[in-house]
């Protein structure tokens, strides 16, 4: 299981933690905002506002703070104009890293992202340095819970899945599709009964690199400290660790 899918699930349980100290409310609002500003305020015909109003829920957001932030987005409210970037280096040991952001001052947001790159031996790139090594993909993880594999992989594939992963030391499974095909396959999983622990569009790398401890510690390190900060809504990378590093980690 690659390091950006592990990522996802600690991503998952830490989640749930920022959005009791509004954290995870800072994000999703800004989602929402450049949701609604790029594809309206509709969200039957938007379908990122569609997805970015079901993270919100997830979350617990009232929804006098979603209607909010559409309307922030449409204009219909005065609102902050956020600016989506994606910007691109290298963490310890290589690891390739994309880190897409929603920023009101691009100066401050690099700034800190080249911070966090270099206090964890790793350094910002040019535009185009590592992007080519990820894939759009999109990845729900399916609890391994009292599901036959092969059930499983019938439905997805039935629903128009590209492939179903199986980790042996992972809970889970991933499922992998096209973006296109996302929302339709994660509703009919959802229909037919599979226990969906995560569901994103992802960028998902063709290779990984192997990280052990100091290497893995500080990349781990990396990534939370990426995660912290406001203006960045998704952290990407190529590193594959164990399980017990992880543990280690906490």
């Amino acid at each position: 299981m690659s390091g950006h899918n592990k990522w996802s699930s600690i991503k998952h349980k830490k989640g749930k933690a920022d959005a009791q100290r509004g954290k995870i409310f800072t994000k999703v609002t800004r989602e929402i905002i450049a949701a609604a500003k790029s594809g309206g305020g509709d969200p039957d015909g938007n379908a990122r506002l569609r997805a970015a109003i079901q993270a919100a829920k997830a979350v617990n957001m009232p929804n006098d703070n979603i209607t909010r932030a559409i309307k922030k987005g449409t204009g219909d409210l005065e609102g902050v104009s956020y600016e989506e970037l994606m910007y691109e280096g290298y963490g310890p040991n290589g690891v390739a890293v994309l880190v897409k952001v929603l920023t009101d001052n691009k100066n401050r947001t690099v700034a800190d992202v080249r911070h966090i790159f270099t206090k964890y031996n790793g350094n910002l790139g040019e535009t185009g340095c590592v992007n080519w090594m990820f894939t759009k993909k999109g990845t729900i993880a399916v609890s391994k819970d009292g599901v036959d594999e092969e059930k499983l992989i019938e439905n997805a594939l039935d629903l128009g899945a590209d492939d179903v992963e199986n980790d042996l030391d992972s809970q889970e499974y991933e499922v992998h599709c096209e973006p296109e095909a996302f929302e339709e396959i994660k509703k009919g999983l959802d229909e037919r009964k599979f226990k969906i622990i995560t569901a994103e569009i992802a960028m998902i790398p063709q290779t990984t690199v192997r990280l052990e401890g100091k290497a893995a510690e500080s990349m781990l390190k990396m990534m939370n400290a990426l995660e912290e900060s406001d203006d960045i809504q998704n952290v990407w990378a190529n590193f594959d660790i164990s399980d017990e590093d992880l543990e280690a980690f906490g």
